[in-house]
């Protein structure tokens, strides 16, 4: 939520902030076919724990670095965070560990689970935001949080290890149009990454850090109670149906957003499409590694993950060309546009076509 706000009053242009989002989304993405790899080779809990460090890196980058060249490339690591959590380094590890640690019946309502936890403290982080006027500060906290990640990841069980697997990457061609129609979305979610949502905020109704901060914990405890709702609706109703079904509504709701006559209107409008938007986070990765054989999972993870980044990497850029040309419509037009498309093709592509642990 900082982001584009702490890198304005370092003397950013809007397309520059966009380029660093950007930057950022494209390395969260790459560095998950990282982790992944490194994962098999030193384990699952040191590489965690080297996750954690680059966290670190990043917010000291963000803190101390004057220069606009080191601030453009602070996501290099993969942390800036620009997106959601279900981007970067960390993912591709942890929901393989989820998959072989949750009973398959428990599976749904697991990934809804792990999707609240990181959301509530998501809200925490948001709402944190606004005791401050000092933006380095936070990211100094960052760093600091980064290195207690790092230490908790040392100190997990031995189970989360899982057996050792002879590929880490399988045959890419069964999950080739899931990632096909995953890109067409992230792509269109790159035009709406909360950073760039709230720097439109601040550019459009010139709203700041104060006011920011509760919005967007607000907008994270919306979140979190959609993915606890998301598992019950999986077992109920099918995990493809609760991405279409949930996802599809609001993107409606963002198409209206750029016609908001004032901040109030926009805002209870993207609390409400966020109320919906997320559902079908915990749905998807719980059909990722459902589709593909134990040992692969966090290679499928990270190679979807990576083809989605690597789509919504340009979105930022574009969007920040756009706000700073005063099309204020453009980013959500754009985004929610081609979000829609990819719900009505993700239905009638793959609606027959139920998880491992369907019934």
């Amino acid at each position: 939520m900082l982001l584009g706000v702490h890198l304005e009053r370092d003397g950013l242009a809007p397309a520059e902030i966009g380029i660093t989002l950007g930057v950022g989304l494209l390395a969260a993405s790459l560095t998950g076919l990282g982790s992944a790899a490194l994962a098999a080779k030193i384990g699952r809990r040191r590489t965690l724990a080297v996750v954690g460090v680059l966290m670190a890196v990043t917010g000291l980058d963000l803190a101390l670095a004057t220069q606009p060249a080191l601030l453009v490339l602070s996501g290099v690591t993969g942390m800036l965070g620009a997106a959601s959590v279900d981007y970067g380094p960390f993912a591709s590890v942890e929901q393989a560990v989820l998959a072989e640690t949750a009973s398959p019946q428990a599976r749904n309502r697991a990934f809804g689970r792990y999707s609240l936890t990181g959301g509530l403290f998501n809200a925490a982080g948001g709402l944190s935001s606004s005791v401050l006027s000092n933006t380095r500060a936070y990211f100094l906290l960052y760093a600091a949080i980064g290195l207690a990640t790092a230490a908790l990841a040392l100190l997990l069980s031995g189970k989360v290890e899982g057996e050792p697997a002879p590929r880490v990457f399988g045959s890419f061609r069964p999950l080739a149009g899931l990632a096909a129609l995953f890109a067409l979305d992230s792509l269109g979610g790159g035009f709406v990454a909360n950073a760039v949502i709230a720097y439109w905020l601040h550019a459009r109704f010139g709203a700041g850090p104060n006011l920011l901060g509760p919005i967007f914990a607000g907008v994270a405890i919306l979140q979190s109670l959609s993915y606890e709702v998301s598992g019950r609706l999986g077992d109920r109703i099918g995990l493809v149906n609760t991405m279409v079904f949930t996802h599809l509504p609001s993107n409606v709701l963002l198409l209206l957003v750029p016609f908001s006559p004032n901040l109030g209107w926009a805002v209870a409008l993207l609390l409400a499409r966020f109320a919906l938007s997320q559902m079908d986070v915990p749905a998807r990765q719980a059909y990722i590694v459902s589709i593909v054989p134990p040992g692969e999972r966090a290679g499928a993870v990270a190679m979807t993950g990576a083809v989605r980044g690597v789509a919504m990497s340009f979105g930022p850029a574009l969007a920040g060309v756009a706000i700073g040309a005063a099309a204020f419509g453009l980013p959500f037009f754009a985004g929610g546009g081609l979000k829609a498309v990819y719900d009505l093709l993700l239905y009638a592509g793959f609606r027959n076509r139920r998880a491992g642990h369907e019934t």
